[in-house]
């Protein structure tokens, strides 16, 4: 029941009028020559039900896939990488900015917070007395439901004119059971967060990611795309075409980022190596249980066999980040996907739809206020407008 009842919050909800157009347009096309194909609206069965099978099978089976993995995971030298990581003052975050910070690399914690997260930096320090050099480690600004707020905290990173060798999307939301949000700016809050706010902020870090090649942009993504579908023409899922929630909110959001991300890597020239990757933190327990209905959150944490820690939930991160082989994989036609037990995987099988893909960055770039061109003239070192943060300037 519970899978029908998903289902169905992706298929098409047609009125009376919509149902007799939609037969008249079949008569139409059976009577005369072959029409174009119908523009994909859902998920069919077979794509969803493995989509699902993908989802259980880490639930199920994560810590037996990822029982050769160390924990915390091993670091190769990081001492000459600048790393900026997004909401990195709890969870996956919090542990990936530790520990690339104990590590020796330099540490951006790019939050909404500042105020945490100079204290966690505190405490950091405090606590790595003795064992070495102080932790070379600094709190900025960036609030994901305002896109003003990236275009601000791009513009103060480049203006230091310093490289950057590694910006981890890690900040995300999922408000399971919640009604549908919006941020100021007027986009669905998981669609915003999970992958309007990272993809502008990826593009806008573009000229620092340069100077830091090779360098890479990692988005801490979710096995959760697997059952994703994104409508170009309707993000926000407000066209009624599709019953919102927010398992169609956060899934979606997923999708479109791993498709924007196999066309970023597809439009970077090869002679910048900026290389970019998606991966599955695994299920972890974190502060995105705090969205969760009271009884969700006791259940989540009384099946803590099941569930990884922040500390294990981060080694994905922590590996597509610092691995050398990395960069080898991201050769293939698509982005690479690295799953929770740090093996190099696929994503899903929309995720391949290279239609729906184009469309998805087209939309996207016009949403987060650039030029269809900005990719190739920030590459290129030259001033892109953006329509947010202006005010800044």
């Amino acid at each position: 029941c519970l899978f029908l009842a998903v289902y169905n919050n992706n298929v098409i909800d047609l009125t009376p009028e919509e149902e007799e157009e939609e037969k008249m347009s079949d008569e139409t096309a059976s009577s005369s020559s072959p029409s174009p194909a119908k523009k994909k609206q859902s998920l069919g069965w077979i794509e969803w039900m493995r989509g699902w099978g993908s989802v259980f099978q880490e639930i199920l089976f994560q810590r037996i896939t990822a029982s050769h993995l160390e924990n915390p995971l091993p670091l190769p030298p990081v001492n000459d990488l600048t790393c900026v990581v997004t909401g990195s003052t709890s969870g996956i975050g919090r542990e990936t900015a530790r520990q690339l910070a104990e590590a020796a690399a330099h540490v951006v914690m790019a939050v909404r917070n500042t105020k945490a997260a100079h204290e966690l930096i505190q405490q950091w320090q405090k606590d790595w007395y003795g064992k070495g050099l102080p932790l070379n480690i600094e709190a900025m600004e960036l609030d994901l439901l305002s896109l003003d707020s990236v275009v601000k905290f791009s513009n103060e990173w480049n203006a230091r004119s310093s490289p950057l060798h590694v910006l981890i999307n890690n900040a995300g939301i999922f408000a399971m059971g919640e009604e549908q949000k919006f941020s100021k700016d007027g986009y669905e809050q998981h669609m915003q967060v999970n992958h309007l706010a990272p993809a502008l902020l990826s593009l806008l870090l573009l000229p620092s990611l340069n100077r830091g090649s090779p360098s890479r942009i990692i988005n801490v993504n979710s096995v959760m795309h697997y059952v994703g579908f994104v409508d170009p023409d309707d993000m926000n899922v407000v066209s009624g075409r599709r019953k919102y929630t927010s398992l169609v909110g956060y899934s979606g959001s997923k999708l479109a980022q791993v498709m924007f991300s196999n066309v970023l890597f597809k439009r970077l020239p090869l002679e910048t190596r900026i290389s970019v990757a998606c991966l599955s933190p695994g299920i972890v327990l974190t502060n995105v249980a705090r969205d969760l209905p009271r009884s969700v959150q006791v259940q989540y944490a009384l099946i803590p066999y099941f569930i990884f820690s922040p500390q294990e939930g981060c080694r994905s991160t922590l590996f597509s980040a610092t691995d050398a082989q990395v960069p080898e994989h991201c050769e293939k036609p698509i982005c690479t996907f690295i799953s929770q037990d740090c093996k190099h995987s696929k994503p899903s099988e929309e995720a391949h739809n290279v239609e729906t893909a184009n469309r998805v960055w087209e939309k996207t770039i016009e949403l987060i206020g650039l030029p269809l061109d900005a990719l190739e003239r920030l590459i290129e070192g030259e001033e892109v407008q953006c329509r947010y943060g202006t005010h800044h300037e």
